[in-house]
């Protein structure tokens, strides 16, 4: 029998909705990263990461999100704003009850993608 997908040991969109639910809350609790979010549509932005963290899940979505420096090109993140992001992501799986393995590899694509979104 092949192996689960990570996106299946997940728990599906569901879970994933959660994640991100979860996620953006904290986001957006957080005064040193909530403006960012000041003038965007949430219910797209959460639909939109739901379909990133699918995506890099290996679930069955299509992720046609932007180029990641050209989707964050404008906001000038710092290292700092993007470690703050990353933690709170690393907070919401762990809230969720995703095994740390499976929130080490969610966590890992989103480490990959530090120097594209940060231009550096």
């Amino acid at each position: 029998m092949p192996a689960q997908s990570l996106y299946a040991r997940l728990g599906g969109r569901e879970a994933v909705e959660a994640v991100v639910s979860d996620f953006y809350d904290r986001v957006l609790a957080d005064d040193s990263v909530a403006h960012y979010f000041d003038d965007i549509d949430m219910v797209e932005q959460r639909a939109h990461q739901v379909k990133f963290i699918s995506a890099v899940a290996g679930g069955p979505v299509e992720y046609d999100g932007a180029d990641m420096r050209a989707a964050h090109d404008h906001l000038d993140l710092s290292g700092e704003d993007f470690d703050a992001i990353a933690e709170h992501l690393a907070a919401a799986l762990d809230e969720n009850g995703v095994a740390p393995d499976d929130a080490d590899a969610v966590l890992d694509e989103v480490a990959a993608l530090r120097a594209p979104i940060l231009g550096a």
